[in-house]
Formats: C-alpha cells, structure tokens, sequence
C-alpha cells in the first residue's frame, strides 16, 4: 500500500506543473505549490478517489483554508463544491458517510454502521436495497428487530413467550428448524425436551414423548449407557430402570430361581463386604430384601456364626449400655434375637428371696424414694420381669399408717372434693381400690337429709333441682351420681324448671312449637312415644303441620295436595296407611321409579307408556293393556311368554301370530284361521286341544275336513264319490236312512241285490208290472232307464 501512494504522489508532482497552468488559464489566481507538498499535513490525508480528484475541484476559486473536511459538506446537492450528491433513493440514513463507505468508491459498501441508519428496519431490508426475508422464513408479521441485532442475522434470538401454538407448527423443517437426520426416535412435542433458548443441549429428556426402545438411545454414543460395571444382563433398561434416574435401580427379583449369593459372588453383582458380620455361606436374604442392601430388613440370627458378642460390641451392633447390670454371662442369657427387652432373666432355679441378690450391690434394690415395707419381700409387689410399674401393693408388707404412703405424692391421697373427716383412709376404703368407698349406711336410722344437710356431710348443691327431701328416691348409699332414677313424685314445680335444656334434656330445636307443658303430650317414663292428642282438633292436617307450627312435608315428599289425612294416621307418618292418588299430583312416574314406590319389575313388557295407560290407582293388576298403537302380526314380540303371557303348554301347534285367532280384549273365543295349519284336523280337534267328535258322531276314520269346512262343523260338505252311489234321491234322505248303524257300513234291507237299487227297494218291486222281466234281472232300476231316483215315483 505505501508503494501505491508513493507512486501517486510521484505522480501527482509530474501532474502540477500542468495542473497550475489550467487553473491560471481558467482565472485563478496562480498560487505557490511545491511539487513536493504532502497533503497529510493538512490533516487531511488523501486516499482513495481523492487522489484522483483534480485540487479545484474541492479548491474552489484557489481557497484552500476552510475547506470542509466532512463528506456531507462536499457530497450534498447545491453546494459550493461540486461532488457527488447522495442518491434519491438513499437510504434514510445520519450525514456521517464515512461510518459506511470508504473514499476509493460509493458501492459496494465497506459495512453499515445500524447507528447511523434511520427508520426500521423494513426501510431497507426489503430484498431490493438490501437483503429481506428469505423464502423459507418463518411466516411472522414481526419486525426484524425483534429477533435479529445489527451484527448479523443469525443467531436470531425469537421470543417464543407470544407463540400460542406448539412447537411443530413452526419447527417442522420447513418454516423453522426442525429435526435432523439423527434426532432420536420421539413424538412432535419439541418442549417436552427443548427449551426456547437453544435446541442443545436439552432442558431434560420427557421419556413419555421418545418412541423406541431404551437401547435405541442409551447406546453410549448418542445417550448414557452400560458402564463397564454393569451387571450382565439381556434385560432391558426398563426392567430394573426408570425415566427418572438410573439409580436406584428396580431389579425384579420375581424370577429369580437360584439363591442370592449365585448372582452377588461380588463378580456378577455385589457381594459381602469386607466388614459384613460372619455369616453362613451366603444366604443374603436371611436379612436384607431384594430392595436396598441396607438398612437390613432383619438380621436372621440362625444365619450368624460367633457369639453375640462378636456382632454386639457397640460399634458393629449395639452393645451393653452404660446402665447394664454387672455379668459376665452372654447376651442369649437374658436376651432373645427377637429384642433386648423384655430380658428374660431365668429367676427359676433362685433359691433365694429377691434382696438376697437385690440389695443395691448385685442387683437394683431399695431406692432412697422406696415406701417403708417389711424386711424385703420384693416379690409381694414386684414381678421377677421389671420393676415398674409395680404388679401391685401387698397392703400386708406395708409397714405405717395409710396416710404415711397415700399423702398425695408418694401415692394418692384425698381429693380436693373429699368429704371432710378425722378418720382413717381404712375407715372407709379397703386395699383393693378407693372405689367402691363402704361408708356404712346400715345403722343409719334417720333419713339421708338428717346428715346431708350440706353441714354434717354433703347436701344438695345450688343446682340441685327443686325436690323434697327424699335423697333416697334419686340416688344410691354408694354414689350421688349418677342417679339412680328421677322419681318424679318427689320433684316440685313444673316439668319445665328442670327440662329447661340446662339441668335436664328440653325441648329440641326442631320441637314442635306449643306452649302446653311437657306432661300434655309426655310421661315421665320416657319422652316416645308421646301422646298427642288429635281428638280435639277440628283443624286439617295442614292447618299445624305446614313446616312451621309442626313437621310438614320433607323435600323428597312426593308430590301431593296438603290433605295430609288421605294417607297418614294420627299416630305415625310412616308407613302411610294408605295412598289416595286422588290427592296426587304429577305423573305416575314421579314416584313409580323404583326408590320412592314401585316402579316397572325386571320383567315388565317395554314400554314408553305411561303407568296409567294400562294400570288402576286401585291395584297393578290386572292391568288393561292398550294395544292401539301395536302394529298387526307382532304379538308375539312381547307375547313369548317372557314379556308377557305367551301360548300355554296346550296350545295348538301353530306358527301363525296370535292376531290371527285372539283379539285384544281376552284370549278366548279365539277365531282360529285354518288357512296357516299344516297338519290334519284330528291333531287338533281330538277333544281335548280343541272340540272333536261329539257322542253322537256318525262313526269314520276319515278326517275332520272331508265332511266339514274350517269355517263351521255344520252344514257338512260330504258327497258321496263312489260309482256305486245312485245319486241323490228325490227325497231329503238322511245319513242313517242308509247308514242305518251310523257308521260307514251300508245296512241294506235286501243286501242280496246290493249295491243295486233293489237292494233297498226290493220289497217295492212289483212283478205284475208288463215290462218287469223279474227282480233279478231288474235290480238296477235306474240302469234300465225306466226309473231315475230324482222321480217322484220308483
């Protein structure tokens, strides 16, 4: 560079001759120039541009002193120098040019110094001036500002505190970054890991969101995984692990065939330490759990080796305390591996009362504090087990008064509220207890009130209601209270000055409201039942009970008039003697709903009807049935037998719908449609299905529809079929006319000619007759064609 503005300066000193020469030819005035002048000393040092540019053309008119130095001053439009004007499209910008362009040119820019540029950002980062949002931009209305500084564009730092939606929706690798090629196996909800600040490292990893197995991440590589001390294990992290920490680690033990000590040798898992007490080979769960090694759950004293004393030394396990009784004996002496105590020293083979070991030297004995006994026959209050509390006091070993033990501290005394007297604790009570006390009564031949008088012994106190008195008629010779009974006879005053809800029980808030007195509805036997007297009231029910004067209706009362009569008695609300559903409002349903009464049975036919489409208020049954709305051919829709009453076990067989017989109004009579039986008639009509042959029917084997019509038994429909048959006769001839046995067999009166017509009409033949060649040879008559049987005459 310095070589550079050597050569210009050369340059610029070959120049001047030629440069004074123009500007005295232009009229300025010639002015003393050294070829060897050094702008810098000016202090201002031409670079760029300005070496190039001709000296009048900032000198104007030969003035060098006050020339400006600032760009503006120069570069601006109507100056008295002529230099480049800022362009009309320039940004919105200070006057200080320098802060962005260099003197060798305007454009490209050296940088943009944002302190200098007015306006927002859009002004000029609007992808003409200067670069905008690119294509792939994240969709904002944001100014750039918001997210981007003035030294470059990225990192940006977006403000996700406005974003409503979820991350995905920007960060779906289109709008915004989203997920790399080696991004973990996970769900789209970004900030359950993430935070908005930087995509890494994570604020935490939320397994819930992660797809895959545990081994797709902890591999060691792209996240934690076995560490070289793991056990050996083709489980799955998850089997002993959770998404919290690693440690502590579930093992499930469930499986697990072999004992503890085949996995925990201290190779393949943990083993005993180098300070576990001895133990047996190595049965581990004698003591600890397949949880925690420690705390231990028990220790299992069959699984120890050694004595007590090698575990219970005070360091390894607790050991004697401080307080222990003097021995040289083992602890399984006294203690069981159950606990320390209770201690179970062996008192059978001692020979010896108590003191003889006892005696403050080498036992406890006496304290200081000790009451006064005999010589020290411990055991008369003391159990061989502990020593307090005490099994109980032998009163016989006691030695001194009552009062020297019972004074209040050592034992108890008399209580503050004790009757006054001189006399001796066992004047009155025994060694057993304080209570019962036996005052005796027994000799008392005055009355209770002769020495309670509240001066001699205890009387009645300020409370005391108003009585006689006969203290004898309440309480007992052994205690005041409680009483024994309330003999009302001896009480004075009103029941209300004791039943005042202070001294004795009183009226209760929900009481009805009633100024009589108690014994106007109660006894003093007990306060229910009472005995409200309804008689006198000429009053309805509603009258006192509306729920203020007396009990009303509760909130689950079905819905009703207030003639409270038409179901309750006098002397109960429940049960209601009765319901008249004359006095009922609303729908059956309101309380036919199977709580408040009964409502539909398991069992009841389907139906959105209501109960009294079908039913009484008087009773369920029997219960009319509309069956209007009912479409033709379902009957047997409920009609199974199982909604509702179906074909009995003698019915007809028959596949047709009940509509084709029965009516809606009853079963029976049935109008039986023949048109659907698939059977003969007999099947049926046998006289006992349906009616069959009555006594005197003509005697056939042929069935019922040869003779008759599905429609009615009579008129028969019968014709005769047979060639033998003549044909219908003149006369109204009638079945037995023939059939003379009332069967199918033709009694004929001549059966020698039958089945001929002579074979009836034999005895009518007449011989005499011209052309009658003999009855033999005339014995089908109608055959010779003189005769036909539709004639009045043979």
């Amino acid at each position: 560079m310095s070589k550079i503005v050597t050569r210009l300066r050369l340059l610029g000193r070959c120049l001047l001759p030629l440069a004074l020469v123009l500007i005295v030819q232009d009229g300025f005035a010639a002015l003393p120039v050294s070829s060897s002048f050094d702008h810098l000393t000016t202090g201002f040092d031409l670079t760029g541009a300005h070496l190039r540019t001709d000296c009048a053309t900032c000198h104007v008119g030969g003035r060098f002193q006050g020339t400006p130095r600032e760009c503006a001053a120069c570069h601006q439009q109507g100056g008295y120098i002529v230099a480049t004007a800022p362009p009309v499209d320039h940004i919105q910008s200070s006057n200080v040019c320098e802060d962005c362009h260099g003197t060798n040119f305007w454009s490209p820019v050296i940088r943009v110094d944002h302190l200098q540029v007015q306006g927002s950002c859009l002004n000029c980062h609007d992808g003409v001036t200067a670069p905008g949002k690119t294509a792939t931009h994240l969709v904002t209305t944001e100014p750039c500002e918001v997210c981007h500084s003035t030294i470059a564009w990225s990192p940006a730092g977006f403000d996700h505190s406005g974003v409503s939606g979820n991350c995905i929706s920007c960060h779906n690798g289109v709008s915004a970054t989203g997920k790399n090629p080696t991004h973990i196996q996970s769900t789209q909800v970004c900030e359950s890991c993430h935070s908005t600040n930087l995509w890494a490292p994570p604020t935490r990893v939320d397994h819930f969101e992660v797809l895959g197995t545990c081994a797709a991440c902890h591999d060691g590589v792209t996240a934690t995984g076995k560490n070289t001390n793991h056990i050996t294990s083709q489980e799955t992290c998850d089997d002993c692990h959770t998404t919290n920490a690693w440690l502590p680690a579930n093992f499930d033990h469930v499986n697990i065939a072999g004992n503890c000590e085949s996995c925990h040798n201290g190779v393949q898992a943990t083993g005993k330490g180098n300070r576990h007490i001895q133990t047996t080979a190595n049965t581990c769960e004698a003591c600890h759990s397949t949880t925690l090694w420690t705390p231990v759950t028990r220790v299992d004293h069959f699984e120890v080796l050694g004595t007590c004393a090698s575990c219970h030394d005070g360091v390894s396990a607790a050991g004697k305390n401080t307080d222990h009784i003097t021995s040289q004996e083992t602890c399984d002496d006294c203690h069981t591996t159950n606990a320390w105590t209770p201690a179970n020293f062996d008192h059978v083979n001692i020979v010896g009362n108590c003191e003889s070991c006892h005696n403050g030297v080498q036992g406890t004995g006496k304290g200081p504090e000790h009451i006064q006994t005999t010589a020290n026959t411990c055991e008369a209050c003391h159990s061989t087990t502990l020593w307090t509390p005490v099994t109980r006091v032998d009163h016989f070993e006691v030695l001194g008064t009552c009062a020297s033990c019972h004074d209040g501290v050592i034992a108890s005394g008399k209580n503050t509220d004790h009757i006054p007297s001189q006399e001796t604790c066992d004047d009155c009570h025994t060694s057993n207890a304080w209570l019962p006390a036996n005052f005796n009564h027994v000799d008392i031949v005055g009355n209770c009130v002769s020495c309670h008088d509240g001066v001699i012994s205890t009387g009645k106190n300020l409370g005391h209601i108003q009585s006689s008195n006969l203290c004898e008629a309440c309480h007992v010779t052994t205690l005041w209270v409680p009483v024994l009974r309330v003999d009302h006879a001896e009480v004075t005053g009103s029941c209300a000055a004791c039943h005042d809800g202070v001294i004795a029980t009183g009226k209760t808030p929900d009481h009805l409201a009633s100024p009589d007195t108690c014994d106007d509805c109660h006894t003093t036997n007990a306060w229910v039942p009472a005995n409200f007297d309804h008689a006198n009231v000429t009053g309805n029910c509603v009258s006192c009970h509306d729920g203020a004067t007396a009990t009303g209706k509760g909130n689950t009362h079905i819905q009703s008039t207030t003639v409270c009569e038409a179901c309750h008695s006098t002397s109960l609300w429940v049960p209601a003697t009765r319901v008249d559903h004359a006095e009922v409002m609303g729908s059956c349903v309101a309380c036919h709903d199977g709580v408040t009464a009964t409502g539909k049975h398991p069992t009841h036919v389907p139906s959105a009807d209501t109960c009294d489409d079908c039913h009484t208020s008087n009773a369920w049954l029997p219960a009319v049935f509309d069956h209007a709305g009912v479409n033709p051919g379902t009957c047997s829709s409920c009609h199974n037998g199982s909604t509702a009453t179906g074909k009995n076990n003698g019915h007809i067989t028959t596949n047709g719908e009940c509509d084709l017989c029965h009516s809606t109004v009853a079963w029976v009579p049935a109008s039986f449609d023949h048109s659907t039986v698939t059977g003969s008639c007999s099947t049926c009509h046998n006289g006992v299905t349906a009616t069959g042959k009555n006594n005197g029917h003509f005697v056939t084997n042929r069935d019922c529809n040869y003779c008759h019509t599905s429609d009615f038994w009579v008129p028969h429909i019968f014709q005769h079929m047979s060639a033998n048959y003549p044909g219908e006769h003149r006369r109204a001839l009638t079945c037995t006319d023939c059939h003379g046995g009332n069967s199918e067999l033709v009694t004929w009166s001549s059966p020698a000619y039958a089945p001929f017509c002579a074979g009836c009409h034999a005895n009518d033949y007449k011989a005499s007759v011209d052309k009658h060649r003999g009855l033999s040879n005339d014995a089908n008559c109608g055959q010779s064609g003189c005769h036909r049987v539709s004639d009045s005459e043979f």
